[in-house]
């Protein structure tokens, strides 16, 4: 048998906190803490019902001692409404039948759980007593002052080189910088209990819990809310402040010992304040909002804050609950809050396939260091490669826990919404279905969707948003072959079977088997040798004149039997790959063909690449042969842009026309360059380089019967440097005035880069000879460099070793 208890009782450990104080409400609430710890917000109708619950009166005396004390009238019928409707529900009275109710906790997205309390309350206060003082302000002052000094001495005037330099050659400090920076986020709870227990209030239980996978202290200090706004906010900054006192505790241990990898803590303590600043998550930031705003959950004022910007919702009861101060902060909070939630949300999703890619491949890369670390006993090298891969695991499981967790909770939501309407179930379906297929989109294998993510990429928002694909290389029908703008298809020059004709111009090489591409159809297709003439001087190489805003001159366009790439960028986020892919039968007296690769760039986070590949094959007893080969990169009024150059050419001596199976080997070649030019973009300039001189070798081993043919210089057929005039097929002598010596075929295969030389003056760019048949890629990266000329220049180690 179930007796009924007619006079209603609190639950075990409800304590009533009072009003609350600089509320932003119009009617600032009450609060009340549960024995869990939960805090809860109630009317002040509400707030005295409970009051007056205490076990022995009856309903009919509640509500007489309420009415007496709000100076309205309350009837039994209304207190009975209230405990049946709010109060029990909320676990803070007990049921009819005396059994205690079940306690619902709220349960954020991005909770702390689980956690585990490390102290009761009354040890927290025995901990945190003793540091009370430094609140006082005749501590604060000084404090802060030095603080300040300290961050502006460090990060402008000493700088952390020498911090970070001897951290990694002394590694017990960089473990002792870790463990203090460990003990810091322990020390930053505790200032935030200090600073709570300084203003009255009583902190709570202290513990560690998991903030999504990333472990994390916390503080209990619910009981700040008794306290007013200020004490509400010092106890918000309490751990800041902490933080600050670490760094001049630190600056001091500095000045004591000399050991530079303690300011190393200064930029760990400054890194944990501007994260603990940010108030779109339930960080310091937004509790320091929620206060001056006198809002305790933001979070719960998002749907009635965007409701209430709807015109016809301006005058619901709901936009007056607040004081206009309130309204006005929390109103921007959740204009900037929301969107930018639903930015990085966002992009989460799109990034998720390339993380997964990036952490696969770094996985893979420390498993075999972390087996070979093993394999040698290297504890340290274990613990090191051991950390890493949990580094790179732990923002994927997290973002796999986030968009897990929000998408449980969005199925759940739709459910509830859908029930009792099938017209509702219906766009639930719908809603869920544009999702799923919104998400298999953005997930779906295929076009490098889940390549790792490589160090040239910028990884902006803009980025994330437009999702480019890897750049492809395309022919443009003149001399050059270079990826276009986005959007524009490529242009095919002239179609043939994939067999080179000696002394025949060949545009354009496709596989014997394959379709030949249309107008209609059109296919990516490697220019082989430059177009004769032409009205389109683009075509003919050269930078267009619209686009250039460098202070030294254009390079020219290419002369018959030359070849040039040219990747001009001038638009900030913009990325341009052009290449040039010729074959030149020289069958003249004199052999001048120039290769030359042009990268130039003056913009903001943009890339240009020029590659540049020429085999000049010398048919006839030439009588003077000066091929050049030249790499220029240069960066002109950039921040953080990239310019890469290469130029590769091969110079052979043939002793008459191939043959047909000679000639289908090339074309053979030429194929397989077609489909490397296609994803050059994911290749570095150092792969670049060995796959242009294993096409180098396939080609000379091909045309093995040639003599060799060695670099010259020379810029005019004349006499060699001892008087004697050249003989036929003999070489003049190389850049480094070593003579070449002659062998079996090999051409010259000695790589060189040509770096950018920033100079002090604008001056035209002055043509520079390099050694012929030398592979000259040109790579360089810019900081800004607003109003200074920078004239790209091809450096002494961009002359090529002689042949051998």
């Amino acid at each position: 048998m179930t007796t009924l208890i007619d006079a209603p009782a609190r639950v075990d450990g409800v304590q009533l906190l009072g009003e609350t104080v600089g509320s932003g409400y119009r009617t600032p609430p009450a609060l009340v803490r549960r024995g869990d710890g939960q805090v809860l917000q109630l009317t002040p109708l509400l707030y005295l019902v409970l009051s007056a619950v205490d076990g022995r009166r009856s309903c009919a005396e509640i509500a007489a001692a309420v009415g007496a004390t709000s100076g309205r009238s309350v009837t039994e019928a209304d207190v009975r409404t209230l405990l049946d409707r709010h109060l029990r529900p909320l676990g803070l009275v007990l049921r009819a039948d005396g059994s205690a109710p079940e306690l619902q906790r709220s349960d954020p997205l991005l909770g702390l759980k689980p956690r585990v309390a490390v102290t009761d309350p009354a040890t927290t206060r025995r901990l945190t007593d003793p540091f009370r003082f430094l609140f006082r302000p005749v501590v604060v002052v000084p404090i802060a002052l030095g603080f300040l000094a300290v961050v502006l001495w460090v990060f402008f005037e000493r700088g952390l080189g020498a911090s970070a330099y001897e951290a990694f050659e002394r590694p017990h400090l960089l473990v002792l910088v870790f463990v203090v920076t460990v003990i810091s986020g322990g020390l930053h709870e505790f200032g935030h209990a200090a600073a709570s227990r300084y203003g009255g209030a009583v902190p709570g239980s202290m513990g560690a819990g998991l903030y999504l996978v990333w472990p994390a202290f916390y503080t209990d200090v619910t009981d700040s809310y008794r306290l007013d706004r200020a004490g509400r906010i010092r106890t918000d900054l309490g751990g800041l402040y902490f933080n600050a006192v670490v760094v001049v505790l630190t600056f001091v241990a500095w000045w004591a010992t000399g050991w530079e990898a303690l300011l190393l803590l200064v930029a760990t303590q400054i890194l944990q304040m501007v994260t603990q600043l940010l108030p779109l998550l339930r960080y310091d930031g937004y509790h320091v909002l929620a206060d001056l705003a006198g809002v305790p959950d933001l979070y719960h004022r998002i749907r009635p804050t965007l409701l209430g910007l709807l015109p016809h919702r301006w005058n619901d009861p709901e936009q007056r609950v607040l004081t206009p101060r309130a309204r006005t902060l929390i109103t921007a909070w959740v204009l900037v809050a929301v969107p930018l939630t639903a930015l990085m949300l966002f992009a989460m999703v799109r990034a998720v396939p390339r993380l997964l890619g990036s952490a696969g491949a770094a996985l893979r890369e420390d498993a075999s260091a972390l087996a070979e670390a093993t394999g040698r006993g290297d504890v340290v090298g274990v613990a090191g490669h051991g950390l890493e891969a949990l580094g790179v695991a732990l923002p994927v499981v997290a973002c796999v826990l986030v968009l897990g967790r929000l998408a449980f909770r969005l199925a759940r939501g739709l459910a509830r919404w859908g029930r009792g309407s099938a017209r509702r179930r219906v766009a639930a379906a719908a809603l869920g279905a544009a999702l799923i297929g919104g998400l298999a989109w953005a997930w779906w294998p295929g076009g490098g969707t889940y390549r790792p993510i490589q160090p040239d990429e910028r990884g902006t928002i803009t980025t994330l948003l437009t999702q480019h694909p890897v750049p492809a290389v395309g022919a443009d029908g003149g001399a050059r072959g270079g990826t276009q703008g986005p959007g524009t298809a490529p242009q095919v020059g002239a179609a043939a079977d994939g067999v080179l004709s000696a002394g025949q111009p060949l545009v354009a090489a496709f596989p014997e088997d394959g379709t030949l591409p249309t107008q209609d159809d059109p296919a990516l297709a490697m220019v082989l040798v430059p177009a004769d003439g032409g009205a389109d001087g683009d075509a003919q190489g050269g930078a267009p004149e619209d686009a250039w805003v460098f202070p030294f001159d254009a390079p020219l366009p290419p002369a018959e039997g030359d070849n040039q790439a040219l990747a001009v960028v001038t638009e900030d986020g913009a990325v341009r790959y052009d290449v040039a892919f010729a074959l030149v039968w020289a069958d003249g007296d004199e052999v001048r063909n120039v290769n030359e690769a042009h990268a130039y760039a003056s913009c903001s986070g943009c890339v240009a690449v020029a590659v540049a590949f020429q085999v000049v094959l010398i048919m006839d007893d030439a009588q003077v042969v000066v091929p050049q080969n030249l790499a220029v990169a240069a960066n002109y009024d950039c921040y953080e842009c990239i310019t890469a150059a290469v130029a590769n050419q091969l110079v052979l001596s043939v002793p008459g026309e191939p043959g047909e199976e000679q000639l289908r080997a090339l074309g053979a070649v030429w194929d397989e360059l077609t489909l490397f030019a296609q994803d050059i973009g994911s290749y570095s300039i150092t792969e670049i380089d060995e796959r242009l001189e294993a096409v180098k070798a396939e080609i000379t081993g091909i045309l093995g019967a040639a003599p060799p043919v060695a670099p010259a210089q020379e810029p005019s057929a004349g006499p060699s440097p001892d008087g004697s005039p050249p003989s036929p097929g003999a070489a003049a002598p190389s850049p480094t005035g070593v003579a070449p010596s002659s062998g079996t075929p090999t051409p010259t295969a000695s790589p060189s880069r040509s770096a950018q030389v920033p100079t002090p003056t604008s001056r035209p760019l002055a043509p520079a000879t390099a050694a012929p048949s030398t592979p000259a890629p040109s790579a360089s990266t810019a900081e800004p460099t607003p109003d200074a000329a920078v004239t790209p220049e091809p450096t002494p180690a961009a002359a090529a070793s002689p042949t051998t």
